[in-house]
């Protein structure tokens, strides 16, 4: 075996047990393994403190599907029940008959969420439809509902025809109404 400073001639004799050296790399195989492993590890918690700034609000509701949840939502409060459907921008919470749809941008709390994430990628073809596309089908249906602003206000009406950046709603009364969609937090109707 060759140790540096071992004399002038570098040896200090051969070993006689092929088994001390056969143990001392194994040694060195298995830290330099450890070692490698906490690497990884550390790599891992890394990317995944990185790339956990990127899991949108939606991602972790759509693993949320079928739970009961609270949430908290702009002007109106708390907002209980069964999480039935998600898309991108909204998400919908039905009680008993009567459905909650809303605003992901106007829901400052949820309580009761899943722990994991669904990447959008993994949604089916109706998941990705926009709050645009539920407020259609709630048009379509010619319900009446009540729409919830974030200040606060309260709109009896029907949906009637969903705009680029609008709702036009009908009251009671006849009376159209446009309502600018960034001031919508939830609409709540009879399923």
């Amino acid at each position: 075996m060759w140790l540096p400073g071992a004399g002038a001639t570098g040896w200090l004799g051969q070993v006689s047990d092929d088994a001390d050296l056969f143990e001392f790399f194994d040694d060195l195989e298995a830290e330099a393994e450890a070692l490698a492993h906490r690497e990884r590890v550390g790599d891992l918690a890394d990317r995944g403190h990185s790339e956990y700034h990127e899991v949108p609000l939606a991602a972790r509701l759509m693993a949320s599907t079928g739970q009961e949840l609270a949430i908290e939502v702009l002007g109106i409060g708390p907002v209980q029940g069964e999480l039935v459907r998600v898309g991108p921008d909204w998400c919908a919470v039905q009680r008993g008959a009567v459905r909650w749809i809303i605003a992901l941008d106007a829901v400052t709390v949820v309580r009761g969420a899943s722990a994991r994430a669904v990447p959008q990628v993994a949604w089916g073809p109706v998941d990705r439809l926009g709050l645009r596309s539920a407020l259609r089908r709630l048009a379509d249906s010619g319900q009446a509902c009540t729409i919830h602003l974030r200040d606060g206000a309260r709109i009896e009406a029907g949906v009637r025809r969903v705009g680029a950046d609008f709702v036009e709603v009908a009251t009671p009364s006849g009376e159209p109404m446009l309502l600018a969609s960034r001031h919508l937090a939830a609409l709540r109707h009879d399923s």
